[in-house]
């Protein structure tokens, strides 16, 4: 539907936001990924703040890359809700245009769930390691799984709202244009204004459905990190990250393409 839009005289951008994205992408997977492991290695008596210090700019390069998708939300909300320059093993992770806010807490609650015994050997345990990163999630507090469950509530309650959105926002451009077709009798001119119209409503109502997503989607994962520690935030970072490499992984995706399930 957006591609046919253009032909009414919908500029497009200039420079694709997957452009971007591949910039964004090689600076966390070749700089922030790298940087952060180091810090967790860490065990210096300046280890927490070293690593804290990575968690932030971890965090930040996350935060950057949700401004830049509002930004270019703005300018063509197609390119960025509809991202066909995605590869086939990232669309199925896809919620309006970008991650699911579920995949932050679904990935933070297989931490929570991992109850897995590990007994301390200092004759053995590897010194490049740091023990605190290592048992990061062998003690949780109340207070982080009530709020796990806080803001899983919360998205129950978001994420339909704006599906909700999203689906009308596109009923109402189906019911204006196919009404005023009729009137019309299809005459290309006159249909024109029609559809430039009911697609400009549709475009400005996409923008703010999309921007709220990006909100949902910043605010679970600075919520994530308001309430985990510097060594439980750096393990969720560094799984956040790690699971975004993984969906680029030329070998991944090429079995991925040869499953013969279709979604």
């Amino acid at each position: 539907m957006f591609k046919s839009i253009a032909l009414f005289g919908f500029k497009k951008s200039s420079k694709p936001f997957k452009d971007y994205y591949s910039k964004w992408f090689k600076t966390l997977k070749n700089v922030h990924l790298p940087q952060l492991r180091h810090a967790m290695s860490s065990s210096s008596t300046a280890g927490p703040i070293f690593l804290a210090s990575h968690v932030e700019v971890m965090h930040r390069h996350f935060l950057n890359y949700y401004e830049a998708l509002d930004l270019a939300a703005a300018n063509d909300v197609a390119q960025v809700l509809f991202p066909d320059w995605r590869n086939s093993f990232e669309k199925p992770f896809l919620w309006l245009g970008d991650l699911h806010p579920y995949l932050f807490i679904n990935l933070l609650r297989s931490f929570l769930g991992d109850d897995s015994e590990s007994e301390f050997d200092p004759e053995i345990f590897d010194k490049q390691q740091n023990w605190h990163v290592v048992m990061a999630w062998k003690s949780r507090s109340k207070k982080l799984t009530t709020r796990v469950d806080q803001i899983e509530c919360g998205l129950r309650l978001m994420v339909p709202a704006l599906v909700a959105r999203a689906r009308d926002a596109q009923a109402a451009f189906v019911e204006k244009v196919a009404g005023e077709w009729g009137r019309f009798e299809g005459k290309k001119e006159e249909m024109k204004g029609v559809v430039v119209e009911a697609a400009a409503a549709e475009m400005e109502e996409l923008v703010g459905v999309f921007v709220d997503a990006n909100r949902l989607r910043r605010s679970v994962l600075s919520d994530i990190l308001s309430v985990t520690d510097v060594y439980q935030a750096a393990v969720f970072l560094e799984g956040l990250a790690q699971f975004l490499v993984g969906l680029r992984n030329r070998e991944l995706v090429r079995q991925f393409e040869k499953c013969s399930l279709e979604l």
